[in-house]
């Protein structure tokens, strides 16, 4: 492995991002009628809550990230644009319905299902996962289901609850190296994560599992690597690498931007250590082709 990545970047804490950072512009028939189908069956998407960059290609291939459980999280991840809060502790029992409406109204062969964390609830919110998987199952039975989950503090009957409901892709984000975990993930642990990753795998071993990284808040690429192969060493199946997009000035800054050409190495190392499965590249997030990750 040759990469040789400098700390810091002329371009780091620039107003403007380098040329190779473009995202689309929403716009479009299909952007138009998604927007309208959530706001009309009261469901919340990661893509908005999160201003995700891809949103615009996405919506208009009709492909949508569902964020259940509420749009306000308990945790307060310094990079993430999703509302913190205290939520009040209750659930919206009847969210997986509609959003089993909505995955069979958009005709989607693919739906991943993600949330905000929820400590203040005894499962993290495993329940409505499961409902969620079941009713999106039942209404648009060829539709594979992936869900991107929380670390559930730990509790691992709660993520035997997921598996139990058989989604074909468990992901669940390391998002950044150790060192970092304190300034960037406060109230997470990164050995709780990869645990995570590992007890998912060893509960069903034929269902893929999936992690993704963040790079640019400041990792060294000493640090980057042996994340990569810790989370190797789970047996997980899918990577996504990608680049850190400050979401305002509350949040952390961007330490350095990776090149195109570096995120092409990082791919290639990834598959070098065992992944079935690498998406890597500047605006690569943690759904981003997951229809086609399902398939590997």
């Amino acid at each position: 492995m040759s990469i040789s990545l400098p700390i810091v970047t002329q371009q780091t804490n620039s107003r403007r991002h380098p040329s190779w950072i473009k995202a689309r512009i929403p716009s479009g028939g299909n952007y138009v009628e998604l927007k309208q189908l959530m706001r009309d069956l009261q469901l919340h998407t990661v893509c908005e809550e999160a201003k995700c960059p891809n949103i615009g290609e996405c919506w208009n291939n009709r492909t949508a990230t569902f964020m259940i459980l509420g749009d306000v999280c308990t945790r307060r991840c310094m990079f993430c644009a999703v509302t913190k809060g205290n939520p009040d502790g209750s659930v919206d029992t009847d969210e997986a319905r509609r959003l089993g409406e909505a995955v069979a109204y958009l005709k989607l062969n693919h739906v991943v299902i993600t949330s905000v964390n929820r400590d203040d609830l005894q499962d993290g919110g495993a329940g409505i996962f499961a409902d969620c998987i079941t009713e999106a199952r039942l209404q648009r039975p060829t539709c594979t289901i992936e869900v991107l989950i929380p670390d559930l503090e730990g509790n691992w009957e709660a993520l035997k609850v997921i598996i139990n409901a058989a989604p074909e892709v468990l992901n669940h984000n390391t998002e950044t190296v150790q060192r970092l975990y304190r300034r960037t993930r406060p109230y997470a642990d990164y050995q709780q994560s990869l645990s995570l990753l590992r007890t998912a795998k060893e509960m069903k071993s034929d269902m893929l599992t999936k992690s993704g990284l963040m790079v640019g808040l400041g990792e060294t690429v000493i640090e980057l690597l042996e994340t990569m192969q810790d989370i190797r060493d789970t047996d997980c199946d899918i990577l996504t690498i990608g680049q850190y997009l400050s979401p305002s000035s509350r949040h952390l800054p961007i330490q350095r931007y990776y090149t195109p050409e570096e995120f092409d190495e990082l791919k290639e190392t990834g598959y070098e250590m065992g992944f079935r499965h690498v998406e890597s590249g500047p605006l690569v997030r943690s759904s981003y082709h997951a229809s086609k990750q399902a398939k590997i």
